[in-house]
């Protein structure tokens, strides 16, 4: 249904493949709302509303802030960033188009340009939202200065892999128990809000703690991130090897899981859902 004429050279197909991952991400991006300026709006109220919500619980509850020096804002909103890179690509690869979805009846529409496109589209929306909130403050409120802007994205696109990688072993799993699938999803999420460490460094926890929490590859990407941002903190009890290891094999696993599923489809799953 819908076929296309398949392109004849590899350079024709990787250009159609491309420009079919493009108008894919274009549309994942507008499933939240019709205009895409008003679905970055509501991503940065969202970012906006946690950012206030951990600083008003600092600063009524009279926690010490003084975890490392430098801007206890910046402190708060990279933690908050990176989660929610990595917590909304869990949840777009797990919520992307499966093999019998309607759009897999387009010819050139693959499941491989699905998971593509919504892991882009969500990474697309988190880096508009954190770059919309850094100016902001910079210019309404206090002057940022990072250390090292280009390591600190690097943990970034960390936390947006190691989601990619979760995510996909989710959606492996997802046809075969697609209800507890969905309630695992949640509950990840919900146990990163305090997994993650966004709300304290690695460097202020006893090694007791440290252990209920170094398995968690989001908590190294946003302690090393807290090292790239400030000059005053070097995060000595966390890596980069680690979780990018960890994102490498979950989505190989994720991979073969995908295609183990896709081999099996059949129109009934839809029914379950």
């Amino acid at each position: 249904m819908f076929v296309q004429p398949r392109p004849v050279t590899m350079t024709a197909s990787a250009v159609r493949t491309l420009a079919l991952i493009y108008h894919a991400t274009v549309r994942d991006i507008r499933k939240s709302h019709g205009n895409a300026v008003v679905a970055l709006l509501l991503n940065v109220v969202q970012a906006m509303i946690f950012v206030l919500a951990f600083w008003a619980f600092y600063t009524i509850l009279g926690i010490d802030r003084a975890a490392l020096r430098g801007d206890f804002m910046l402190y708060i909103m990279s933690g908050v960033f990176l989660y929610m890179t990595h917590t909304k690509t869990l949840s777009a690869i797990v919520g992307s188009e499966g093999p019998t979805s309607a759009m897999m009846k387009h010819g050139p529409m693959t499941t491989t340009v699905s998971i593509v496109s919504a892991a882009l589209s969500a990474l697309y929306l988190q880096v508009l939202t954190m770059c919309a909130m850094l100016f902001f403050y910079h210019v309404g409120f206090e002057r940022i200065e990072i250390m090292n802007p280009a390591g600190a994205f690097g943990m970034v696109l960390l936390a947006w892999l190691s989601g990619i990688g979760i995510g996909m072993v989710m959606l492996g799993l997802k046809p075969w128990a697609p209800a507890l699938v969905q309630l695992a999803a949640t509950l990840y999420n919900r146990a990163s809000m305090i997994a993650s460490g966004k709300m304290f460094v690695a460097n202020a926890l006893p090694a007791a703690m440290l252990a209920l929490f170094d398995w968690n590859p989001l908590f190294h990407a946003i302690d090393q991130a807290r090292g790239f941002l400030f000059v005053n903190y070097l995060p000595w009890y966390t890596n980069t090897a680690y979780p990018l290891a960890v994102s490498a094999v979950l989505i190989v696993v994720g991979m073969m899981l995908e295609f183990r599923a896709r081999r099996s489809a059949s129109l009934s799953w839809s029914a379950r859902r």
